[in-house]
């Protein structure tokens, strides 16, 4: 595991108190040129419960695994704003290297750390270094994933270990990490981010879904564990978000069909901001909550999948029949910029304007 730089120098203090809010009025620096079109301030979450935080300290500490772009980077955004010391750590050297100019722009000053969440020992070893550097982990929360898209024929073994690997192992990893110094100080908060799909079926996402539902369940099993101890475990659930997630994710099969299925979904009504869903789960952690749902669909497809799952399974299997087939004699995995090029769909394009926005101004175009 290695640190990514040295410390960026905030603009303007952090706010002294776990409720708090940032204020504004700090102009934004200098986004470095690697990439010009992050000028763009982060955005600004459309709410901002302050909610209760009984049993954490006034400056609790905190780490967001994935928080180097997309939702983690807005996660790890709202938690400083909250008044937390706020450790990341990504995959990626450049992609983190830009995250922490990104919330340096905002006058935020976080540790960035390269760390694979698939490997135990380097979660572990990253968790000993940011308590030597910040003092003890008050929150976790686990936000990293990778989303693979198309039929199951088409999918190998090295997609179900990598979408497993950082999703399912990834939250247990960091929990082992921080349950044995949240347990001996009784307080702490974790928090995984699942997916609907972590709790209905999605066809042409199994490695996904897969690893999502395994992510839900190790989360709602460990609150259970957890009663009593003064830690929590959340367990979020989001539908849709436009984060700019399909210009990141993996297709294979039929690549362009497969990419305008998939991209076509990131439009408002059907999915939330990306701001609006950070604030949200940041608050439900910090609350202890034991799950947070982020879009009225989510809510929906869940109770719908309790009450009648006979039926909800019906109705997926009849989407699927209408989803693309795999080619025969294709077997590669592109993302979703080269996916976009061979779609070459001026209405799909402008199905994903906001989320194109999106992915400009979280880090998903660094490679």
């Amino acid at each position: 595991m290695t640190s990514v730089g040295s410390r960026v120098s905030p603009a303007r203090p952090a706010p002294a108190s776990v409720c708090a809010r940032a204020r504004p009025g700090t102009p934004p620096g200098t986004v470095p040129s690697l990439l010009p079109d992050l000028r763009a301030r982060l955005p600004r979450p459309l709410r901002a419960d302050a909610g209760a935080r009984q049993g954490l300290p006034e400056r609790p500490v905190a780490v967001v695994v994935g928080g180097s772009r997309g939702l983690g980077l807005l996660v790890a955004k709202e938690l400083v704003e909250r008044g937390c010391r706020v450790a990341i750590c990504g995959r990626d050297r450049a992609t983190l290297t830009i995250a922490q100019e990104l919330l340096a722009d905002e006058g935020h000053d976080v540790r960035a750390d390269v760390c694979d969440v698939a490997d135990a020992q380097a979660v572990t070893t990253w968790v000993e270094a940011v308590e030597q550097d910040l003092g003890p982990v008050d929150v976790a929360i686990h936000v990293a994933g990778v989303i693979q898209v198309g039929p199951v024929e088409a999918m190998t073994h090295e997609h179900f270990g990598e979408a497993i690997g950082t999703m399912l192992w990834g939250p247990v990893n960091l929990a082992l990490a921080v349950l044995p110094g949240m347990r001996q100080r009784r307080r702490g908060r974790i928090g995984v981010v699942s997916s609907i799909a972590g709790r209905v079926a999605v066809p042409h996402l199994v490695p996904y879904t897969a690893a999502k539902f395994g992510a839900a369940g190790f989360t709602d099993a460990l609150r259970t564990e957890l009663a009593g101890t003064g830690i929590t475990a959340t367990t979020v659930t989001p539908g849709l978000m436009r984060t700019g997630s399909h210009l990141r994710a993996e297709f294979t099969g039929d690549v362009p069909a497969e990419y305008a299925w998939f991209s076509s979904g990131m439009v408002p009504l059907v999915s939330i901001d990306a701001g609006r869903a950070a604030a949200r789960i940041t608050d439900g952690v910090l609350r202890g909550d034991a799950t947070v749902v982020l879009t009225p669909l989510a809510q929906v497809a869940i109770r719908a999948n309790g009450l009648a799952p006979g039926l909800t399974s019906l109705v997926a299997r009849q989407a699927a029949r209408l989803l693309p087939a795999a080619p025969s004699g294709l077997d590669e995995t592109v993302d979703g910029t080269v996916a976009r090029t061979r779609l070459d769909s001026r209405l799909v394009d402008t199905l994903t304007t906001l989320a194109d926005r999106a992915a400009r101004r979280t880090n998903e175009l660094a490679r």
